[in-house]
C-alpha cells in the first residue's frame, strides 16, 4: 500500500519547484484520499487536547483555530517532516536568488533546534474550523528570526457538499505594481504549498522580493475544515498560548 510519506517522495518536485518559482504556490491534487480526509476532519474536531483560539479575539476574522501544540500529533508530524525535506532545497535556492546568506538545514529537527535557540517555541500549525459566515482574514506568519518561506495547507471537507464559499485566496504585492489576487482551487484531500510571506521574482535587474499573504473567503453555508502546517515556530511558548486560550 502506498503511504502518504511515499506519495510525498514520489511527487514531481522539479515541476512543483518550477510552479513555486512562477506563481508562489503549487496545488497537490488528491494528496489525501477522501475517506482519510473525512476521518482526519472528524478527529480534529473531537480532540480536546489542542488549544482553541477564536479568530475574533485576535481580529483575524471569524471562526476558530485549533492549535496542535508543540508535540504535533500523527500523521501530521511525519508529513511535516517529509514536506520539509523536499522544500528545504527550494527555500535555500530562493535565498540564493535574493542574496541572503542564511541556509536552511536538510532536516526539520535541526531547523526547529535553531528555532528553540532563538526563543521560537510557540507552535503555529493548526486546524481551521469555519462555519457559515466565518472567514480567515489576509495574514502571513512571519514572526521570528528563523522563518521558513513555505508552508502547506490542506482541505479536509468537500466544497459544494460539506460547505460553500470558503476559497483559499492569496495576494501578491510587487514593488510599484498593483496587488495580484489569486484564488487557489482545493477539493477534499487536496493540499497546496504556498509562500509564507516573501518569494523571489525575476526583474530586469535581478531578483526582488514579492510579499504574499493568504486568507479564506467567507463560508456561505456548511462547515469547512482545513489544516495549515508551518515549519517554523513563533516567538513565545506553548504555555503562553494555553494561558491566552484560558483567558479568552
Amino acid at each position: 500500500m502506498t503511504t502518504l510519506a511515499n506519495r510525498i517522495g514520489e511527487l514531481d518536485w522539479t515541476a512543483i519547484a518550477a510552479q513555486l518559482d512562477s506563481e508562489g504556490y503549487a496545488v497537490l491534487p488528491r494528496l489525501i484520499g477522501a475517506d482519510q480526509a473525512c476521518q482526519l476532519a472528524r478527529e480534529a474536531c473531537k480532540s480536546n487536547a489542542r488549544c482553541r483560539k477564536p479568530l475574533e479575539a485576535v481580529d483575524a476574522g471569524r471562526g476558530e483555530l485549533l492549535y496542535f501544540s508543540a508535540g504535533l500529533s500523527q500523521p501530521w508530524a511525519q508529513w511535516r517532516t517529509d514536506f520539509y525535506r523536499q522544500l528545504a532545497p527550494v527555500a535555500n535556492r530562493w535565498n540564493e536568488m535574493l542574496n541572503v546568506a542564511y541556509r536552511y538545514p536538510a532536516e526539520l529537527s535541526a531547523f526547529l533546534e535553531r528555532n528553540g535557540q532563538a526563543g521560537q517555541t510557540k507552535a503555529q500549525s493548526h486546524v481551521n474550523l469555519l462555519r457559515a459566515g466565518d472567514y480567515l482574514a489576509l495574514h502571513r506568519r512571519s514572526d521570528g528570526q528563523h522563518v521558513f518561506p513555505l508552508q502547506v495547507v490542506a482541505l479536509l471537507t468537500q466544497p459544494r457538499k460539506d460547505f460553500t464559499g470558503g476559497e483559499l485566496v492569496m495576494t501578491e504585492q510587487r514593488p510599484r505594481m498593483q496587488s495580484r489576487p489569486m484564488v487557489v482551487p482545493l477539493g477534499a484531500g487536496d493540499a497546496a504549498i504556498i509562500t509564507t510571506a516573501q518569494r523571489p521574482c525575476k526583474g530586469a535587474s535581478g531578483h526582488y522580493r514579492a510579499n504574499l499573504r493568504h486568507a479564506i473567503s467567507r463560508v456561505r453555508s456548511g462547515e469547512r475544515i482545513g489544516v495549515e502546517l508551518s515549519f517554523h515556530n513563533a516567538p513565545g511558548n506553548d504555555e503562553e498560548q494555553r494561558a491566552f486560550d484560558l483567558h479568552i
